[in-house]
């Protein structure tokens, strides 16, 4: 995804109206926030703090994505892919988030494949690129997260062509981890950002809890929304097809891949959030949702009762788990409830 310095200006003025929390008891605390553009995205992060507490949560953010980018060369993910299926030695952090990846490929049946690079990196969503189909299944066969293989301090790909994509993951992973250190610094308020993943912490300044928003997959900007939810540790993440799409001969392609496929996914589902406790949930599973047949859905949340879901349709409509504290806004009055 491109963005433009007046977007990221754009968004760093909006959220910077975001009501903060104060820090009492926190030498040097104050409102701070600091926009940048990491893992493919604008990622703003805020609260009541110290300056030096947010520069080291940037840095952190600097680092994770030298880490973990597929195309960054040197990074760990890099030399994986790179290695001809030799085991790599990698940093703890990284064999961390594969670890927990596989276990949300597994229980999707791999619906959600931590190896869709052997494909994902045939598509190219800012230039508008469509791969060949005969590229596209000659890819397939490596896409396989069972292939891949941890011990230790070491990664490998029993496929030498597989290729490690954690770009479903990693930002639920980061944002977890960048809330853990503001909480294990002293921050007593505090907001992780990183596109379509957010996470929240403590209250704001008028001691009310925070409000997280979810698009609106109609709107223009990220300020229409269809619901929001309120929370004082939580995270809400949405994946959703307007996220990273183009128009090629009269055909909409879009960013989540199908893992069966290797093209997009073929779905009536334009929107899914889900609302946790770790952002890495968000991230693990609202992918599949795009996949699962309503039946699958159902038996999904029901199993997983700490889990709230909000999926938004074609034809505006929105399926909302039971139990789940989404609060419709305003704009969403006309919209069906199913």
């Amino acid at each position: 995804m491109s963005i433009t310095r007046r977007q990221l200006m754009r968004l760093a003025v909006g959220l910077g109206s975001l009501p903060l929390a104060g820090c009492a008891g926190m030498p040097g605390a104050s409102s701070l926030q600091s926009t940048l553009f990491a893992f493919n995205t604008v990622c703003v992060l805020g609260g009541a703090m110290p300056q030096d507490v947010l520069d080291q949560a940037c840095r952190m953010c600097a680092r994770y994505e030298e880490l973990f980018s597929r195309t960054r060369e040197g990074s760990d993910v890099w030399r994986i892919n790179n290695a001809g299926g030799k085991p790599v030695a990698v940093d703890y952090r990284t064999t961390d988030v594969v670890g927990r990846a596989l276990s949300y490929c597994e229980e999707s049946s791999g619906l959600f494949d931590i190896t869709i690079g052997a494909v994902s990196e045939l598509w190219d969503f800012s230039e508008g690129v469509v791969p060949e189909r005969a590229d596209v299944e000659r890819a397939l066969p490596h896409v396989g997260w069972e292939r891949v293989e941890l011990d230790g301090d070491t990664i490998a790909l029993g496929d030498p062509q597989a290729r490690l994509d954690l770009g479903g993951i990693a930002k639920g992973y980061v944002a977890d981890r960048l809330m853990e250190y503001f909480v294990r610094s002293g921050v007593t308020s505090a907001y992780v950002n990183l596109g379509g993943n957010v996470k929240v912490y403590g209250y704001k300044q008028d001691g009310t809890p925070w409000h997280v928003g979810v698009r609106d997959p109609k709107g223009d900007d990220d300020a229409q929304v269809v619901a929001r939810v309120s929370t004082t540790d939580g995270s809400l993440v949405t994946s959703g097809l307007y996220q990273r799409s183009f128009e090629r001969d009269g055909r909409t392609y879009w960013h989540i891949l199908d893992p069966r496929t290797g093209y997009p996914v073929q779905t009536d589902v334009v929107s899914a959030s889900i609302f946790s406790h770790e952002s890495i949930d968000g991230d693990g599973y609202t992918k599949p949702l795009f996949m699962w047949s309503a039946d699958d859905v159902e038996a999904f949340f029901q199993a997983h009762p700490a889990l709230q879901g909000l999926l938004v349709h074609t034809d505006g409509s929105l399926h909302m788990t039971p139990g789940a504290e989404f609060e419709l806004t305003d704009d969403a009055t006309d919209k069906t409830v199913e």
